[in-house]
């Protein structure tokens, strides 16, 4: 990959720093960093989960395994993969530990934001230093919590405000936030800006104490007339179509970290099953694992786990087409990307659940116990899902296909 910011396509159009595909040597490399990371953070996960501590060890974990600056340009640092690699690398971390899969989801969306909101002539430097200093990136930009606001001060801001739902901010080198102006000639803008875990003011609550997930490090943030300067912003955040493919990708992260949770689930039931070395008392075959009846329940949601990879496989190659022709892009383009995207995470939703609640009935009441840890996966995928409602994507989808209508642009939509 090239770091190409600057340069323009023939429409005059930024080209994005991200184009072509990766390849199979990419792909199988960083399979294979991602499931030696995956089976570090397996050895204890269930023993991380209700300690329920900020996650800074499985951050280093992350760094030793190279993953944090996966996406940055080789020119800039990083190890120069593409975005459908970043998504296999989600998939796996998530078949032992959604919750850093999720941070690690959330990080390579944050970092990104640097070039979906930065100014194409910042974009190089940002890229350098989180290159640099391995930044870690976590959020603070829920879009249904819209508290936060930029007041001017000066040649820059003071922000105040409550956030909930800031996923890595309490381990973020860096947090990226969103908030509205008031007052100034921007007044009425909402502009995205990085500012430091340490800024005076910030204030991280520590109250992230959940179902699932539990160390995806994803409290709450106070701000209490915190300095921002102009350094700190990266640009505005608009509807201009490029840079709303954040959420497009953000939800096709989704959508393969639920399909890793179920693949995860899948596994360790099979090591279950096929452990058990007695059948139950009614059957004539000699194991559980042997028995017709278990065999027919875990050949349906092994079945329909691999559709769901199948849609998400061609998915995560589109979405880098989409990124290369940056702001070439059109609206239609990027409307139609996101149906797609929104069709995978109404099965990987559904099916992620449904496999990960229906693998009991093959493991059977032993599989409960809390030494076992079965329920790791679902408690980690309900919590998740719930991010926000399928229903409405399923909406969204029914209604493009019935009307031709698209939603509003959203970080949801």
């Amino acid at each position: 990959m090239s770091l190409t910011i600057d340069d323009t396509t023939t429409t005059g159009a930024p080209r994005s720093p991200w184009h072509g595909n990766a390849d199979a040597q990419e792909l199988n490399h960083w399979r294979h960093v991602a499931r030696q990371a995956a089976d570090e953070l397996a050895t204890d996960a269930l023993e991380r989960d209700r300690a329920n501590q900020d996650p800074f060890q499985e951050v280093e974990l992350l760094r030793r395994h190279n993953l944090i600056n996966l996406l940055v340009p080789k020119e800039a640092g990083g190890a120069g993969a593409h975005w459908e690699t970043a998504f296999h690398v989600i998939r796996i971390l998530a078949t032992t530990d959604g919750s850093i899969a999720q941070l690690v989801a959330y990080h390579y969306i944050n970092q990104g934001s640097i070039v979906f909101y930065g100014e194409p002539a910042a974009q190089a430097d940002w890229l350098r230093r989180s290159a640099d200093g391995q930044w870690v990136w976590g959020d603070s930009v829920n879009p249904v919590d819209p508290t936060l606001e930029l007041t001017p001060d000066g040649d820059g801001y003071r922000l105040n405000g409550f956030k909930r739902f800031s996923t890595g901010s309490s381990v973020g080198d860096v947090i990226i936030i969103n908030a509205l102006v008031r007052g100034g000639t921007n007044d009425g803008k909402i502009l995205a800006f990085v500012l430091e875990r340490g800024r005076a003011g910030l204030e991280l609550q520590g109250d992230w104490d959940f179902l699932g997930q539990r160390l995806s490090a994803s409290g709450s943030v106070r701000y209490n007339d915190v300095a921002v300067r102009p350094e700190d912003i990266l640009g505005e955040v608009g509807d201009e179509p490029f840079s709303t493919l954040v959420t497009p990708g953000i939800q096709l992260a989704f959508g393969n970290f639920y399909l890793g949770v179920a693949q995860g689930a899948l596994a360790k039931g099979r090591d279950i099953l096929r452990g058990r070395t007695n059948s139950w008392f009614l059957s004539s075959a000699e194991t559980y694992a042997q028995d017709p009846i278990f065999q027919r329940t875990v050949g349906e949601l092994l079945a329909r786990t691999a559709a769901v990879e199948a849609l998400a496989g061609v998915l995560n190659r589109t979405f880098d087409d989409a990124l290369a022709k940056g702001a070439a892009i059109t609206a239609e383009e990027r409307a139609e990307l996101a149906i797609l995207i929104a069709q995978l995470k109404v099965v990987s939703t559904e099916v992620g659940l449904d496999v990960a609640h229906r693998i009991f009935e093959v493991t059977g009441s032993s599989s409960t116990s809390n030494t076992v840890g079965l329920d790791l996966f679902w408690r980690n995928i309900r919590t998740h899902s719930l991010h926000d409602p399928v229903d409405y994507k399923k909406i969204e989808v029914g209604a493009n296909y019935l009307l031709g209508e698209v939603q509003p642009i959203s970080l949801y939509t």
